[in-house]
């Protein structure tokens, strides 16, 4: 081989090793623009949530350990909290929701059953299991039998959410209906029926009325006194599953939903006072 054709051949090895290199980095560029860009869009997208109004305290947490362990500090997150049922009729009706977090399992299952033919369907799932507790401002409570407590004064109001719309305020008429005292508080007019367990929390913790039954998360977030409130045996109530449904294919709803299934995200429902999801 003559030196001149060798020096052709070195120069075409180190023109293809030029190329691999700049094709590599090329490559590499294009993958974090991506990346980028994928950040950039999932920030510039709405992430909308329809959240049953049991989550109002722990939500806004989740949604702030979200932002910061995906580096997303300016994606947008609007929440609209109330009962599961209301939220449930605003989406059949067409409201834009990404996720419903329901407060039961039964809307998330209903909404998974009326997708229409070509439609994706999206399956329901588990997020937390909520605990229900007797809270009262005005009677300190301690551990006297609930019924006992309940029955004790026949003047006294007792707050439940909405049993035809709100999950908790179903389990706290089971719970009622089980201790055969339902009926007796409800002919003596001394229940009081709250939209959702949000309101049922305020009716009671301003002092409209002596007991208020409400999810134990809400007193966890105000730390309130433990003399003001008695967390229910979980066998005495029907178990409240809490089941979500993504509506969506948007990509921040699809991270989001991931989240709150995760460790981290599980880590702050059983800091809030929510039942280990099995």
């Amino acid at each position: 081989m003559s030196r001149l054709s060798g020096l052709a051949i070195m120069v075409k090895l180190a023109a293809l090793l030029c190329a691999s290199l700049l094709l590599s980095a090329c490559m590499q560029q294009s993958a974090t623009d991506r990346a980028s860009t994928n950040d950039d869009t999932k920030q510039n997208q709405t992430l909308r949530i329809a959240a049953a109004a049991n989550l109002s305290e722990v939500l806004p947490t989740i949604i702030k350990g979200y932002k910061k362990d995906n580096n997303l500090p300016e994606q947008n997150i609007e929440v609209t909290y109330a009962s599961s049922g209301k939220l449930y009729a605003q989406i059949t009706a067409g409201a834009p929701y990404d996720i419903f977090l329901s407060a039961n399992q039964e809307f998330p299952a209903k909404l998974a059953d009326s997708s229409t033919q070509g439609e994706e369907t999206r399956e329901p799932f588990t997020y937390a299991q909520g605990q229900l507790a007797l809270y009262s401002v005005t009677s300190p409570l301690n551990e006297q039998a609930l019924t006992d407590i309940l029955m004790s004064d026949t003047t006294s109001k007792i707050a439940i959410a909405n049993p035809e719309l709100a999950p908790y305020g179903a389990s706290a008429r089971s719970y009622l209906q089980a201790q055969k005292v339902y009926d007796t508080v409800e002919q003596q007019k001394r229940l009081i029926q709250a939209e959702n367990i949000g309101q049922a929390f305020q009716y009671a913790h301003t002092g409209h009325v002596n007991y208020g039954f409400v999810a134990l998360s809400q007193l966890i977030a105000i730390n309130a006194e433990p003399n003001q409130f008695i967390t229910l045996a979980p066998e005495s109530y029907p178990a409240i599953l809490q089941d979500g449904i993504r509506l969506s294919d948007a990509s921040a709803a699809i991270d989001f939903t991931d989240y709150l299934r995760s460790s981290v995200g599980q880590r702050y429902f059983l800091q809030a006072g929510y039942l280990t999801v099995q």
